[in-house]
């Protein structure tokens, strides 16, 4: 297999893609937005050749390769196989085909995008490829065979990565038309499928192999969820013919983000060279591995790096463990749980993080250092640089904090009963049925952007500042008001990431300056790092949101983010319990809802979309996790007055476990993302109500889609607000997009907001 002449490999599952300086990003915007469109093809070459020529020089003994993408490498393998959906091949004959691409990725005015969906409880979204009983397959390996040839020419063998073809049908959507609802018949067109498939795969394997490749990596992550005995058996008979074919380089089949569980001993079963499991999120038993027939004579690639967060592997506990795994799988290459998509690249260029939180972390480049470290030392035993063990570093812990976590009282998490709230807001808010309202963030001119990196490197004093965020408020006050929301919000323009604005002012989060993730397409963020114990040590939000309030009569609703959602989207401390974390968050919120009551503002969103984001993806532990992300939702929202109407924002699913957490949750709205299709919400909403269960507080289904630059009409939004109000009664429904506008341009969201309250106010008038 490439590279691994002798002893113990090494390599990793893949790598960030955006550029050490954030090349693709800002390529990206150009092009789609500046005046001359940079040339794209040659800023990929320039980030591959880059990346893959100093993966090389790390000692790494096999490197991944196509795992660079314009948007999204979801997207990407399902246009590799040809599998442009039906609605998109109108287009294909009229435009570029990177134009043609950006079409389905970001849609235009008349033309939906493919769907936006969160993957595998992590922060990166990609777009939901469609299929069809009619959807035809076919190979275009051009780019991927592209990148293999100038490595190969610089003496470089790359390991293609590839999506596993199970999983390639499973994260795609059944049915062109946004809003198909999931069903049985579902599952069995994408299973008929795979028999269409599986010969381009083949035909995949045989172009590699001529082209002198030893190894490919198919990513299975589908299969480290639960899933069906039809699945289970898809699986195997993909594997089994797979892993037979007459011409083709060894098969590495990965298992990312959990546990392979049923997968594993089916896999193991066949002729599959080498398999790779995410040991550093889920320890896996040398003994257990033994017990799986096959396993010993596979090539085990050790996935002892967590690809997911960026904290410092214990290298003595992880070399004791290798070895004892090269007892069950002499075979093995040291390696990540995950592909390194979802952590920063470098460590090294963060110039002023607090030397003891510094000491404890590893970013991309960093990992791949202890992937390189511990393949030398399982190999050769560890040098000189082994024998003394670092000085061991605590998380900082504050006896305040704590001693204020253990005197939580059941009674601090709840609430007066939801009738008496209603009464109680409805005379206060004297709010229309079907009010209209945003979630929160709004468009931010370039010049306040510029404004925020003056202030942050002292090139613009606070009180210069504050006066352009201000104004900028008043703007944005002003525009909802001549639109006609019925609750109006201050637009977030003091905020850069919701996330890293309120890490930067709670104590306990580390803020990185160079720390760039990928969320989905040019969209980066900075997670915090949660290092210590958390408080508050001033109010975070009360000086912005009342000065909007001042400006208007209508109420200004302000937006917080929730305790699970701050640590679901930051890289949290590993020496507690996650729920001790989430309540000391809590607490922190709770504090800033009192002064925002005490303020007078009326409205507060706690936003939680990761409440279900970071369900589980196995049954088991699901109604344990639910328990403690209530509670600490319930902790950080029940410290206000019944006549203070609290909102939160969610992405909705059809389990009943979710519905009950959701309901568990009890606030007084939940605006819900649609996270499939805003039908399918609505559907699953009249199927609760004809079950006598489901939501019983007011929702606000997203009805349309924030991050998509089509503008939806007004009989699009009256047919879905109608769809709604046969689910939820008049008196409950809310009218929103489903997330935040902040990506938004104003030709985009003007349209869209006046088309909602036309909309809202049509749906009012024939309830008349």
């Amino acid at each position: 297999m490439a590279g691994v002449a002798a002893g113990f490999g090494s390599s990793i599952l893949g790598y960030p893609r955006i550029g050490v300086h954030r090349e693709l990003t800002r390529a990206l915007q150009a092009y789609w937005h500046g005046p001359a469109k940079p040339d794209l093809y040659a800023v990929r070459q320039e980030i591959q050749e880059r990346q893959y020529g100093e993966l090389a020089a790390t000692g790494l003994t096999q490197v991944p390769g196509n795992t660079f993408s314009f948007y999204d490498h979801v997207l990407d393998n399902a246009l590799l196989f040809g599998a442009t959906p039906a609605r998109f091949r109108r287009y294909a004959e009229g435009l570029d085909p990177l134009d043609c691409y950006f079409l389905m990725a970001r849609g235009r005015p008349d033309v939906p995008p493919l769907e936006l969906v969160r993957f595998f409880g992590t922060n990166y979204h990609y777009r939901q490829p469609e299929i069809d009983e009619n959807t035809e397959f076919s190979l275009h390996p051009e780019a991927l065979l592209a990148e293999f040839d100038r490595a190969w020419a610089r003496g470089i063998e790359l390991r293609p990565v590839v999506l596993g073809p199970l999983s390639l049908l499973l994260l795609s959507k059944v049915g062109e038309q946004p809003g198909a609802h999931e069903s049985g018949a579902d599952q069995r067109i994408r299973l008929d499928l795979l028999d269409r498939l599986l010969p381009r795969y083949e035909e995949l394997f045989d172009v590699l192999a001529q082209r002198g490749a030893t190894c490919v990596q198919l990513d299975e992550p589908s299969f480290t969820g639960d899933r069906t005995d039809a699945e289970l058996a898809a699986f195997e008979q993909t594997y089994r013919r797979l892993s037979t074919a007459p011409l083709r380089p060894r098969l590495l089949v990965t298992g990312q983000y959990g546990d392979l569980g049923p997968a594993l001993p089916i896999l193991a079963a066949t002729k599959v060279e080498a398999i790779g499991l995410d040991l550093a999120g889920h320890r896996v038993r040398p003994e257990d591995l033994a017990a799986i027939p096959g396993m010993r004579r596979k090539r085990l690639y050790a996935g002892v790096i967590n690809g997911r967060n960026v904290w410092r592997a214990d290298r003595f506990v992880t070399l004791n463990y290798l070895n004892e795994l090269t007892q069950v799988c002499p075979d093995l290459v040291v390696s990540t749980g995950t592909t390194l998509l979802h952590v920063p690249y470098d460590l090294l260029v963060e110039y002023d993080l607090p030397g003891h939180v510094a000491d404890r972390l590893a970013f991309a480049k960093q990992k791949v250092g202890e992937v390189v470290s511990l393949a030398r030392a399982l190999t050769d035993g560890p040098g000189e640089g082994w024998r003394k063990r670092p000085t061991e570093v605590h998380f900082k812990q504050k006896h305040a904090v704590r001693q204020r976590v253990y005197a939580v009282t059941p009674e601090m998490r709840e609430r007066e009963p939801w009738e008496v709230r209603r009464a109680a807001q409805q005379a206060r808010l004297n709010l229309p049925p079907v009010p209209t309202t945003t979630l929160g963030s709004f468009p931010q001119s370039a010049a306040l952007k510029r404004a925020r990196h003056e202030l942050g490197q002292g090139r613009l004093a606070w009180t210069d500042y504050q006066q352009r965020v201000r104004a900028e408020i008043e703007a944005t006050i002003r525009l909802q008001e001549d639109i006609g929301l019925d609750v109006l919000v201050h637009g977030e323009h003091e905020r850069n990431d919701m996330i890293q604005y309120f890490g930067e002012l709670l104590d306990g989060f580390a803020i990185t300056h160079f720390g760039w993730v990928q969320v989905y397409g040019s969209r980066c963020v900075r997670p915090p790092i949660v290092y210590a114990d958390v408080s508050r040590p001033a109010p975070m939000t009360v000086e912005w949101i009342t000065y909007a309030q001042s400006l208007t009569d209508k109420p200004v609703k302000a937006v917080v983010t929730g305790p699970v959602t701050m640590l679901a989207r930051s890289f949290v401390r590993q020496d507690q319990p996650l729920h001790e974390t989430a309540d000391q968050v809590a607490l922190a919120i709770r504090d800033e809802l009192a002064d925002l009551e005490q303020a007078g503002i009326a409205i507060i969103q706690v936003d939680e979309p990761a409440i279900r984001e970071l369900l589980p993806r196995r049954e088991a532990g699901r109604d344990e996790y639910l328990r403690w992300s209530v509670a600490a939702f319930k902790l950080a929202t029940s410290g206000v007055a019944a006549q203070t109407q609290i909102h939160t924002h969610i992405g909705y699913s059809g389990l009943p476990v979710v519905v009950d957490a959701i309901e568990q949750l009890d606030a007084d709205v939940t605006a819900l993302v649609a996270t499939r299709s805003i039908a399918w919400v609505l559907g699953a909403l009249q199927g609760d109500v004809s079950h006598g269960e489901g939501l019983t507080r007011g929702v606000g289904p997203g009805v349309y889609e924030s991050r998509s630059t089509r503008i939806p009409d007004i009989d699009e939004l009256a047919e879905l607000l109608s769809t709604a109000a046969e689910a939820i009664e008049l008196e409950r429904l809310w009218a929103n997009p489903d997330g935040g506008l902040k990506a938004r341009q104003r030709w985009q969201l003007d349209p869209s907001l006046r088309n909602l309250v036309a909309a809202a106010r049509r749906l009012r008038r024939r309830a008349m």
